[in-house]
């Protein structure tokens, strides 16, 4: 219980100087940057997956293409 206090209390003192930080302009252009940065990378995630997913999705087509003329041979 007592970790759980001290990490409420990291989080929130944590806030606080984000807060104060992002009052002056250099720390208004340091969150601007991160934003970008986070977004960017956030983009590269979901561009990853979709390719990734389109990938296994051709190889699955693929696989079932090949059993049906596997299956056809049989009969």
């Amino acid at each position: 219980m007592k970790k759980a206090l001290w990490l409420l209390i990291g989080v929130v003192a944590g806030f606080i100087v984000a807060h104060q930080v992002n009052k002056t302009p250099e720390g208004r252009r340091f969150f601007a940057e991160v934003d970008d940065r986070t977004r960017s990378f956030g983009s590269a995630v979901v561009d990853g997956y979709k390719s990734r997913e389109a990938e296994l999705r051709a190889a699955v087509a693929d696989a079932e293409e090949a059993i049906a003329d596997l299956a056809k041979r049989v009969k």
